[in-house]
């Protein structure tokens, strides 16, 4: 139960850790620089091999940046219900074959085959391989350095006036906030709990039930969200 209230513990991005590696002193240009091209070859690789090798080599980033490895998974366990739905739904309606390749299971509109398990099992490794590597970003880059970063690679576009400080620090901001939100709805979370309602008391796979108890915290954490931007706009 008192895990359920523990969000900040599973929210790696947004957060810096300051380990001290060569991660951490490297140029944020070429971090960013690098985590766009790795971004990019991560959405275009179809194959096993390539996301196993992308996985591997988003591990060792962990390891170079002294992060501890366990850290980095519980960002990925917020994202597990999402990651289950659009495996299901992948499942379901996703029934093509491409030229050698084989169908499993076939009922009604439901199409096992092949191609739909290889994208289920792609579409999860990305989405672990994006996390992993949006937490290295944040957790070996402080909030000057990101911006610093941002607005020195998006330098030339001034000459075409536009608003490069404007935009490294709204996605600064955007970024940071993660966290923040995170445990503002950690605080509504408990004053819920507080009051007879229960979080965390079902099992982790009933996942509609998990999502019903979750409804009394959407409208207060949208005003949270306008209130702060409000107060960033004045």
């Amino acid at each position: 139960m008192s895990s359920a209230f523990e969000l900040t513990r599973n929210i790696t991005i947004g957060q810096y850790l300051p380990t001290g590696s060569a991660v951490h002193f490297m140029d944020p240009r070429f971090k960013l620089a690098a985590f766009t091209i790795l971004i990019l070859a991560i959405a275009i690789c179809e194959t096993y091999l390539g996301n196993l090798l992308a996985l591997l080599f988003c591990l060792t980033l962990f390891r170079l940046a002294r992060i501890p490895l366990s850290y980095g998974i519980s960002g990925v366990k917020p994202a597990v219900p999402f990651i289950i739905i659009l495996a299901v739904l992948q499942l379901l309606f996703y029934g093509e074959v491409a030229a050698g390749g084989s169908v499993y299971f076939e009922y009604g509109f439901v199409r096992i085959t092949s191609d739909s398990i290889r994208l289920v099992v792609v579409s999860a490794m990305r989405f672990v391989e994006v996390i992993f590597l949006s937490s290295v970003l944040t957790l070996s880059t402080s909030t000057t350095e990101l911006t610093h970063g941002i607005e020195r690679l998006l330098g030339p576009l001034q000459k075409v006036r536009f608003p490069v400080h404007a935009f490294a620090l709204i996605i600064t901001i955007a970024i940071r906030f993660v966290p923040t939100f995170a445990m503002e709805m950690e605080k509504m979370m408990k004053a819920q709990a507080s009051r007879g309602a229960e979080f965390g008391t079902g099992e982790w796979w009933r996942i509609v039930k998990r999502t019903k108890d979750m409804f009394p915290l959407i409208i207060p954490l949208f005003n949270v969200a306008l209130s702060r931007a409000e107060d960033l706009i004045l």
